[in-house]
């Protein structure tokens, strides 16, 4: 059975394939996926390998966590679901309500 492991402190300059050749040296890799900005594409910095087994997740995580990749100390864990984030209403402007200066007021 496949396990997701959370791979954080990565390098900007990191590539999916650099992530999961470097974790290939503790097992089969299934999946390398490197989080990316939607809105600029850069790389925010962390991803998610998925091993092809729990036994080479495990080597995983004591072969890289703490350890240097591309300049940077990984941390590397096992992934937890996604929490659910409660939606949000969109844009709304700042300080709340309608806008506007007070209403109708008239001097």
């Amino acid at each position: 059975m496949a396990q997701k492991l959370y791979v954080g402190g990565l390098s900007y300059s990191t590539t999916q394939d650099g992530l999961k050749d470097y974790f290939s040296q503790a097992g089969a890799v299934a999946t390398a996926i490197i989080i990316t900005d939607k809105m600029s594409g850069r790389s925010k910095g962390f991803g998610f390998v998925e091993m092809a087994s729990d036994e080479e997740a495990t080597k995983a995580i004591e072969m890289f966590d703490g350890k240097e990749f591309e300049g940077r100390t990984l941390t590397v864990n096992e992934a937890r679901p996604m929490e659910e984030r409660p939606r949000t209403g969109g844009f709304r402007k700042p300080g709340g309500g309608d806008g506007g200066f007070g209403g109708s007021r008239r001097y």
